[in-house]
């Protein structure tokens, strides 16, 4: 069953977070760029109005936003967005939240829910939102390989490893039989 986004509710807090925050972050300037509304609209197909409530789609795209944005597992953007007041508005909240969104399995079911047509429309916002901004005319690409120096870092070996594999081989009975001509 779909839930109604945070921001829909008409319920105003002590802790309203929206006159705190600083309405020049890029956080809260993407959050009035996106059309929130139009994601909601093409993902409700995915949910059922019977049957157990599941989080908003705003907050759920909200946080697969976020993990994109900064390079976050799922456990990271559960952990941060618990944190950042930034997060928590750009998910829809108005009120700060000291628990978190959700489980992280959850974020793993909403993916499968919507599938990867329902991942790409929602990275797809930013994308329209941009236009041809969004696409690079140029793509630089560092091919540097650095050598990893290991003998260097081993110059000064211990003196369990300066035994030689040669040196070795003959202590050791060999466990097959060797075959002489």
């Amino acid at each position: 069953m779909r839930s109604q986004s945070p921001g829909q509710t008409p319920q105003s807090s002590f802790f309203d977070i929206t006159s705190q925050l600083n309405q020049s972050h890029p956080l809260i300037a993407l959050c009035c760029e996106l059309d929130w509304q139009h994601l909601e609209q093409v993902l409700k197909s995915h949910y059922s109005d019977k049957g157990r409530p599941v989080k908003p789609i705003r907050l759920m795209g909200g946080l697969l936003i976020l993990k994109q944005l900064y390079n976050l597992s799922d456990e990271a953007i559960v952990e941060q967005w618990q944190m950042n007041p930034y997060f928590q508005f750009f998910c829809g909240q108005t009120s700060f939240q000291t628990t978190p969104p959700c489980h992280v399995t959850e974020l793993v079911k909403f993916r499968n829910r919507i599938g990867k047509k329902g991942v790409a429309q929602i990275f797809g916002l930013s994308v329209k939102l941009h236009g041809r901004m969004s696409e690079e005319t140029k793509v630089l690409v560092d091919t540097t390989v650095q050598e990893k120096s290991f003998w260097k870092t081993f110059s000064r070996k211990p003196s369990w490893m300066r035994v030689s594999i040669t040196d070795d081989m003959h202590k050791r009975p060999s466990p097959v039989p060797l075959i002489s001509n």
